[in-house]
């Protein structure tokens, strides 16, 4: 390991540590490099922040092999955040390095803890890891009136499958993967549906009343002969009476997207699942909470915990979309 040499600088204490990501964890070589690198920082800033060392000494001349028990215990909740002030004033990190870095300490401080049980607690414990994720601008999404008009665009031989299919869009905030992957069958005698999200996570969709009456609809015309065994309970099936694929949805939905003059402004599929979490939220005053549920996200900010809500939270965030009363033009 050339890159640290942490064979040669790190203290028996910490060197255990990296024995143990590396062997036991399976840890690559230059993972285990960038954990020295990340420990070493902070060792050598607490040492200047405890006046252990001279404060004008250069870091690169601060020693860790050294490193005792008793440094590490001497370690406090409000010195990690010190750590974490001087990597954002002195050394300018982005969020990724100080993730990364944040990620390095409270592993080591957890397996001393937990594993070797020679701290009593974990004084870094609720040291916060910062989203490793900047900020983007926001996505673009359709506005009331757009989305409207998009629904009203709707025409041709398919026109109650492509209803349905956008009315889910917008009204759900459906991924793409999880709309083609519906069977009919999924949907409940409740208004309620279960879907496999990312990471086969299952959760409950609720179909407000745009929603059903356009499914009810669809229904009416969904083709029964010429289908496939395997796609015999598919909900959205194509022209060939297969299960419809992503490729088709999204040719769908650019299509309509063309008819309404947005075609070539960025919008897509993705942009129809923001649409309804941004209606949703303006027109709604929905909790960002109960959205994080409806959408299936794991966080929506740095600072919000997972919090896993009341049912007819979600129900009512469905029913609160402006859409929802949106219904088919009946004879078109």
């Amino acid at each position: 390991m050339n890159k640290s040499n942490f064979a040669v600088e790190a203290s028996d204490i910490i060197k255990d540590f990296l024995y143990y990501l590396q062997t036991i964890k399976g840890r690559s070589p230059s993972t285990v490099d960038e954990y020295f690198t990340d420990l070493r920082t902070f060792f050598r800033f607490i040492k200047v922040h405890k006046h252990i060392v001279p404060t004008d000494t250069p870091y690169q001349d601060i020693p860790v092999d050294d490193v005792d028990l008793e440094l590490i215990s001497s370690v406090t909740l409000t010195d990690g955040y010190e750590f974490m002030n001087y990597l954002v004033r002195v050394r300018h990190n982005d969020k990724a390095a100080r993730a990364r870095k944040t990620t390095s300490v409270k592993s080591f401080y957890a397996y001393l803890t937990d594993k070797k049980h020679l701290l009593s607690h974990n004084p870094l414990n609720e040291l916060e890891r910062p989203n490793a994720r900047e900020k983007n601008p926001l996505p673009k999404y359709l506005t009331l009136e757009q989305s409207i008009e998009l629904l009203n665009a709707v025409e041709g031989k398919y026109k109650e499958r492509d209803y349905c299919i956008l009315t889910f869009f917008l009204n759900c905030g459906m991924r793409l993967a999880e709309l083609v992957s519906m069977d009919y069958n999924d949907i409940r005698s409740d208004h309620t549906a279960q879907i496999v999200g990312k990471g086969n996570k299952k959760r409950i969709i609720y179909l407000n009343d745009a929603c059903m009456a356009a499914f009810e609809a669809y229904m009416k015309v969904r083709p029964v002969d010429g289908v496939r065994a395997e796609d015999k309970y598919a909900l959205f099936l194509s022209s060939q009476h297969r299960r419809i694929s992503r490729e088709s949805v999204q040719k769908m939905v650019y299509k309509y997207l063309d008819k309404i003059g947005l075609g070539s402004q960025g919008y897509s599929v993705h942009k129809l699942r923001h649409t309804a979490a941004t209606l949703m939220y303006q027109h709604g005053n929905v909790d960002i909470r109960v959205l994080k549920d409806v959408l299936g996200h794991e966080n929506l900010s740095t600072t919000e915990i997972y919090t896993h809500l009341d049912s007819s939270q979600i129900e009512a965030a469905a029913k609160s979309n402006p859409l929802s009363k949106v219904k088919p033009k009946r004879g078109s």
